[in-house]
């Protein structure tokens, strides 16, 4: 059962505290990172047969297999899929930022060129649940930045398919080559390439522990969106909020994961309790039960605080990856929300919606990493160059200030360059 806690009356590390029990995974993802590097394909291959229970003749998707998948999605989820990509789409358009030139000085010239990253690699997760949903989120930024190459890696079935609901938001969402695998081994892929999966730029996506440390370990070698987590989602509530629907809002992220965390911070001491005795009643209809029930065990708390402007500085402290405000004016306490990865407004917007439909990406920063991250965007697929041009009269006007500046820092050579060239 969940625990209910009065703040004030417990340390602050208890209450922030979660239970994020994971094996020592280091090693084996250096094991698999170094085989992949040193066997490509063959590695691969051994690790589908070895995790996925799949003997796979061909590692990539082929573009009949697309089809296929496209044609046996029922047409409804089809046209919702369609539905969420324009609403993505259109979202995330906002985000593109311009090249800009500045010439306000005569004989100089400065700039920014912005371009897209041209070979990304989208991770998408499989084994407990399919994700078309990161599919969207992944691909459709990338596809806006310009990317020429998007490559989505994801763990195929004991049949050697992948989920055709995955193939089908691929080709709704535009990526360019998909390939059946997963894990560690997926990561290493992406960023040193094998004879079929080319080597990327950057990798973004969610994905389990092993994939986590891959990215980590990989970084520098390619670049990375971020570091994630579990899922995790805060609720403040007032009491005038239903108990049915904060319950079912906060097991919809303990069934990720029985690493996710589930809080609620409300006023309210009697709707505390109403939400517990919910979420018991809504945890035994589930079919992910046993996997909510460890996550809300583990994980799941609820704070009740003196005031709302106090919970959302208890949020603030948390810096969660979802945070919902159930309260009648939420607009009223936006502004003092400073640390939240993507926040989800008033009592009929579910974090849900923000998982597959409403447009904001879903890929967002977790483990209190929104104090200083954002959610994935535009911009994570495009990189900038600057530029600089002086005339012969432009420089000379501040080479005297150039070799002053480059003196003070014991640079000589720095300061010659600047002055040499208007010597007699």
């Amino acid at each position: 059962m969940i625990k209910i806690y009065r703040y004030g009356e417990v340390p602050n590390s208890e209450i922030f505290a979660r239970t994020d029990v994971q094996a020592d995974v280091s090693g084996i993802v250096s094991e698999i990172i170094e085989n992949v590097k040193a066997n490509g394909d063959k590695a691969l291959l051994e690790y589908c047969r070895k995790f996925d229970g799949a003997d796979l003749q061909s590692l990539e998707v082929s573009q009949e297999e697309i089809d296929e998948a496209f044609a046996a999605v029922d047409p409804e989820f089809i046209r919702i899929l369609q539905d969420a990509a324009s609403n993505i789409r259109t979202f995330h358009e906002k985000q593109v930022r311009n090249s800009f030139i500045i010439s306000e000085k005569d004989g100089v010239i400065m700039g920014q060129k912005v371009m897209p990253i041209e070979k990304v690699g989208l991770y998408v997760p499989g084994g407990t649940a399919a994700y078309p949903s990161t599919v969207l989120m992944d691909t459709i930024p990338a596809k806006i930045a310009g990317c020429q190459e998007i490559c989505i890696t994801t763990p195929p079935g004991a049949d050697g398919k992948v989920n055709p609901v995955i193939l089908a938001a691929a080709k709704i969402a535009g990526a360019n080559r998909i390939f059946k695998t997963g894990g560690a081994q997926a990561v290493a892929a992406l960023a040193y390439g094998t004879e079929t999966i080319p080597k990327v730029d950057k990798i973004v996506g969610p994905g389990n522990a092993f994939v986590a440390e891959a990215k980590k370990q990989v970084f520098g070698m390619v670049a990375i969106d971020m570091i994630a987590g579990p899922s995790e989602i805060l609720v403040v509530a007032d009491g005038r909020s239903n108990p049915v629907y904060v319950a079912a809002d906060m097991l919809s992220q303990a069934e990720h994961d029985k690493n996710a965390s589930a809080v609620l911070v409300t006023d309210d001491m009697d709707f505390a309790k109403a939400v517990s005795a919910e979420l018991e009643r809504q945890l035994a209809l589930l079919p992910r039960e046993e996997i909510a029930r460890v996550s809300i065990d583990n994980n799941g708390k609820i704070i009740v605080a003196d005031d709302l402007m106090k919970a959302i500085d208890i949020a603030n402290e948390i810096a969660p990856e979802h945070l919902e405000l159930c309260v009648d004016q939420p607009f009223d306490y936006l502004d003092k929300v400073k640390h939240a990865g993507s926040i989800f407004m008033g009592r009929y917007c579910p974090e849900a919606l923000g998982d597959y439909f409403a447009g904001p990406n879903h890929t967002l920063p977790t483990s209190g990493t929104a104090r200083f991250s954002s959610p994935l965007s535009v911009d994570d697929f495009v990189k900038k160059s600057q530029y600089t041009y002086y005339t012969k009269e432009a420089l000379e006007k501040v080479a005297y200030d150039i070799a002053y500046f480059a003196g003070k820092e014991g640079l000589d050579a720095h300061a010659k360059s600047a002055t040499i060239r208007f010597e007699e």
